[in-house]
C-alpha cells in the first residue's frame, strides 16, 4: 500500500490525497508537519531533505516529494488523470505549473495573516499586496475558464483542476473582501461534485 506523509490541513498533501482517491487507491497516511510533528527530524529529513510535506512512498519503495511532482507520477504511473490528446495535455502541465509558480506565491502572505494567524504576518501593506496579487491572478484564472470548457485543460477533468481547485477552495475560505469570479466559482462547484472534491475542500479547512 502507497504512503502518504502529511497532515490534512495542508493543501499540497489534499492534492496527492484527492488525486488517490479519484484512482481509487488504497493508502496510509501519517500525521506529519507542524503542529502536529516536527519534519526536522532525521527520519523525516531522510525522505526530505526540505522539510517539507507530502512526502509519497509508492508499493515499490520509490519516495517523491514536491506535491505537483507526485501528480504528475501518479498521472504517468497509473495512466489517468491527464488528458490524452497532446493539446490539452500540455494545457494541463501549463495550468499545473502555473498553480505553483503564480498562484501560490500571490496568497502566501495573505493566508498567514488573515486564515492561519501566524505571528509575524501582520504588515497591513504586505497583506493588501498579497490579496491583490491573489485576486490578480484569480482574474487571470477566471478569464481561461470563460471560455466554456468544463475542466482548465478542456473535456476532461485533470490533476491541473485539483491543484487549480483547491487553490480556488483556499481564495474562497480566506476571510477578505473579493469580487465575484462566476467562471472559477462554476469551475469550483462542478469540482465539489466529485466525491473526492468534496471530500478534499469542506469547509472547516481553508
Amino acid at each position: 500500500m502507497v504512503r502518504v506523509l502529511g497532515r490534512v490541513t495542508s493543501i499540497n498533501v489534499r492534492k496527492v490525497l484527492w488525486a488517490l482517491d479519484e484512482l481509487g487507491e488504497s493508502y496510509d497516511r501519517a500525521d506529519w508537519g507542524l503542529p502536529i510533528r516536527d519534519p526536522k527530524v532525521p527520519e523525516f529529513l531522510a525522505l526530505n531533505p526540505n522539510a517539507q510535506i507530502p512526502v509519497f512512498i509508492d508499493d515499490d519503495g520509490l519516495t517523491l516529494w514536491e506535491s505537483n511532482a507526485i501528480l504528475l507520477y501518479l498521472a504517468k504511473t497509473r495512466s489517468a488523470l491527464l488528458p490524452v490528446d497532446i493539446h490539452a495535455h500540455g494545457r494541463a502541465l501549463q495550468w499545473l505549473i502555473w498553480q505553483a509558480t503564480e498562484l501560490n506565491p500571490a496568497w502566501g502572505y495573505a493566508h498567514h495573516a488573515l486564515a492561519r494567524k501566524t505571528p509575524g504576518y501582520d504588515d497591513p501593506a504586505k497583506i493588501a499586496e498579497s490579496v491583490s496579487r491573489w485576486n490578480g491572478q484569480m482574474d487571470i484564472l477566471d478569464a481561461e475558464l470563460a471560455k466554456g470548457a468544463p475542466f482548465i485543460a478542456g473535456e476532461d477533468f485533470s490533476i491541473a483542476d485539483i491543484a487549480l481547485g483547491l487553490s480556488t477552495h483556499r481564495w474562497l475560505r480566506t476571510p477578505f473582501e473579493r469580487k465575484a469570479l462566476p467562471h472559477v466559482e462554476a469551475h469550483y462547484e462542478r469540482l465539489r461534485q466529485r466525491p473526492a472534491g468534496a471530500k478534499w475542500m469542506p469547509d472547516n479547512i481553508p
